[in-house]
């Protein structure tokens, strides 16, 4: 199969945050084909129509990393029962001006982890939504909420747990065989 560019956005801006810890995980365990970048979002200012007209150059930047590559993979935590506000402002940021939007079209994928026994649930459901307004093709299986114990990732990366490491490999072979479908129904030049 062909390589494939993916962004990956991870909701959660504090640098010890479990998510973040899960997306190194799925970046180890991702398949070769996949070539796989953090997009950062934390310096971007809050969104405001007012910028339509003149974007800052650090949103300029976000929009042209989102639209470098083929695919977005969102790590995102659960803060009260939705995705945290700097997602949601970063994914305002991508979808605007109007006619403009960085994720149109593009495959993406939502998973996330948290201690709570449900994981991230809801606030998946609240980013697909979003993303479906987004028009942004997602991968609804398999679904992935990650209940998160102590040392179940490592700092690097690693998961410790033999089943949660295949499920989380499985998940990134899913995901780039539903990049390849999407790309060969919706190419991106289309």
């Amino acid at each position: 199969m062909a390589k494939h560019k993916v962004g990956y956005l991870i909701g959660s801006l504090a640098k010890g945050s479990i998510n973040r810890k899960l997306a190194k995980a799925l970046v180890k365990l991702a398949p070769p084909e996949l070539e796989m970048t953090e997009i950062p979002f934390k310096d971007l200012p809050l969104y405001s129509y007012d910028y339509d007209a003149d974007f800052p150059p650090v949103a300029l930047e976000f929009k042209k990393a989102i639209a470098s590559v083929q695919a977005v993979l969102f790590v995102t935590p659960e803060y009260n029962r939705s995705i945290p506000g700097g997602l949601k402002n970063a994914i305002d940021w991508a979808s605007r001006p109007y006619g403009k939007n960085s994720f149109a079209r593009k495959p993406t994928a939502v998973i996330g982890t948290s201690p709570g026994a449900i994981a991230t649930a809801v606030a998946q459901q609240s980013l697909r939504s979003v993303l479906s307004f987004c028009n942004a093709p997602q991968m609804n299986s398999p679904e992935a909420y990650i209940q998160f114990t102590p040392g179940l990732i490592t700092d690097d990366g690693e998961v410790t747990v033999e089943s949660t490491e295949t499920f989380l490999r499985n998940y990134m072979d899913e995901f780039h065989m539903f990049i390849a479908r999407v790309l060969q129904v919706l190419p991106p030049d289309a």
